[in-house]
């Protein structure tokens, strides 16, 4: 193709000049094949991309189809039921819940629900009439002298710099309007926090917001910001679900002087956390830590994420609390399947423990340790619909964070740009043109119908299952595909073994 078009092209640009020259018109049609056949000669020469050297010009429609391939995916391939992470029937319910339309879905599922997969709920013949109060929860232990009344249901942790500032404004807006919690993420407390909703500050490896010039954990700045009335709960990040063991990443174009300013950091350039705190270095520590954050911020609600990996450090997290007497108030469990930023490959695809079994896990373990009942357990990690806040409750938490369906609630459109700061709908960038399009006062007011709708919708459920309470919520409301098959095995009998007798003979 390289010598083809050093041949045609040269042999084109003689007729164009030529013909151009005789009639003396229409001068722009050579002067632009000469400009492209000198990008192609650019292409024949540059060492970096192998297929411009092989393909000039023309390879350059490849690069472009690969830039748009996720809206095209989107926009003229995906079903109803495809999409990932979210398919395109959880995106559309988010949607209308957020702009308070009907929810309702026309001509039945589109869901195989004699597949393996297939999760539902046992309704009941003697259902109930569904609560009209959004169910809340009281989070804080003996140590505590601040509790919180929480909603079952809050923002999970996004920090400023990955999302913008009207994006946090309108979160926060939605939180103060829907009176449930907005987690700041590390990147600490910004102004755009702070408009009037129950925060959970979030402290990270990297201590953003309170850490002196050596990156390390300062308690005067943490004091500061801690006894603010709207900090509400705080939570210490050990690890999280879309990368766990990895710190977190800010690249170099998101942060910008204000971002800089608030996590007392550099300008201008790709802030990395840290894979794990400096200021403890085993369980106990942990715990001490704990206990220095509650002290420090008043006696408010201290606990710790983390992804589940190796289930011995859990254990032993509870073998310390035992032994000091140390109790968090609370403790989230990230999935590794969550998560909103950026992460490399192998870590989103293959590190860490998924929700369901963590959830699990740590229900059983704090159980056996006898310290179940002195703390709350917060599911985070992709529970975006109703039937999933219920799941995650069945499986042993109490309550349950999100931070992508807030995100759809704000407009996303899963274009899958967080990374590179071209969000198109200004939530998860820095550009302040992308910015300008995101209508605060109409967000927040999205985030808040979500928030309200997806919790009516939970009390609907529990009323079909015929419970009164989220109290009764349990693993026993819930059927799945791989019971059918065992039924049907027990309906419909295997007859091959009278074909492999016959096949004898």
């Amino acid at each position: 193709m390289r010598d083809k078009f050093l041949l045609w092209g040269a042999i084109i640009l003689v007729v164009a000049w030529s013909v151009a020259f005789l009639i003396r018109a229409d001068w722009w049609i050579p002067v632009l094949l000469t400009i492209v056949y000198a990008i192609g000669i650019y292409n024949i020469t540059q060492s970096k991309h192998a297929i411009l050297r092989n393909f000039p010009v023309l390879g350059y429609f490849r690069y472009f189809f690969e830039s748009i391939s996720p809206e095209m995916q989107q926009y003229f391939i995906e079903r109803e039921t495809d999409g990932k992470p979210f398919p395109r029937n959880q995106r559309s319910a988010v949607y209308r819940r957020a702009k308070n339309l009907s929810d309702t879905v026309p001509f039945g599922t589109q869901l195989e629900v004699n597949h393996r997969k297939y999760e539902g709920i046992k309704h009941s013949i003697y259902a109930k009439s569904p609560m009209e109060e959004l169910p809340r929860v009281w989070v804080g232990g003996e140590q505590c002298s601040q509790p919180y009344h929480a909603s079952l249901f809050n923002i999970s942790a996004m920090s400023f710099g990955a999302l913008s500032d009207r994006a946090q404004i309108s979160l926060n807006r939605g939180a103060k309007k829907g009176n449930f919690y907005h987690n700041t993420g590390e990147g600490g407390i910004s102004p755009h926090h702070l408009e009037g909703g129950d925060l959970c500050w979030q402290i990270g490896t990297g201590y953003f917001g309170c850490r002196d010039e050596e990156g390390k954990f300062n308690p005067e700045l943490f004091k500061k910001y801690s006894t603010l009335p709207n900090v509400k709960m705080i939570e210490i990040k050990l690890s999280q679900g879309a990368k766990p063991g990895h710190g977190g990443v800010l690249p170099a174009v998101k942060n910008t002087p204000e971002i800089a300013k608030i996590r007392h950091v550099t300008a201008g350039m790709t802030i990395i956390s840290p894979p794990s705190h400096t200021s403890f270095s085993d369980a106990a520590g942990l715990l001490r830590f704990v206990q220095q954050l509650r002290e420090l911020s008043g006696g408010k609600p201290v606990g710790f994420k983390l992804c589940i990996g190796d289930t011995k450090e859990f254990e032993d997290i509870c073998v310390q609390m035992n032994v000091l007497k140390i109790y968090p108030d609370f403790i989230t469990i990230d999935g590794a399947e969550g998560g909103t930023g950026a992460a490399p490959p192998e870590f989103s695809d293959g590190v860490g423990m998924p929700l369901e079994p963590a959830l699990i896990f740590v229900n059983r373990t704090l159980n056996n340790y006898n310290l179940r009942s002195k703390l709350r357990v917060i599911a985070s990690g992709k529970v975006l619909t109703s039937l999933d806040i219920l799941r995650a409750i069945a499986m042993g938490a109490d309550m349950c964070n999100n931070a992508r369906g807030f995100m759809f609630s704000l407009g996303c459109i899963q274009a899958l740009r967080c990374n590179n700061n071209m969000c198109p709908t200004g939530v998860a960038t820095q550009d302040k043109m992308l910015i300008k399009g995101l209508d605060v006062t109409d967000k927040a007011e999205r985030v808040y119908h979500f928030h309200k709708n997806t919790l009516h919708t939970c009390n609907e459920l529990i009323a079909a299952a015929g419970r009164s309470s989220y109290e009764e919520v349990d693993a026993t409301m819930f059927m799945r595909g791989d019971e059918f098959d065992h039924l049907a095995d027990l309906y419909f009998p295997d007859i091959l073994g009278n074909v492999k007798q016959k096949a004898k003979y």
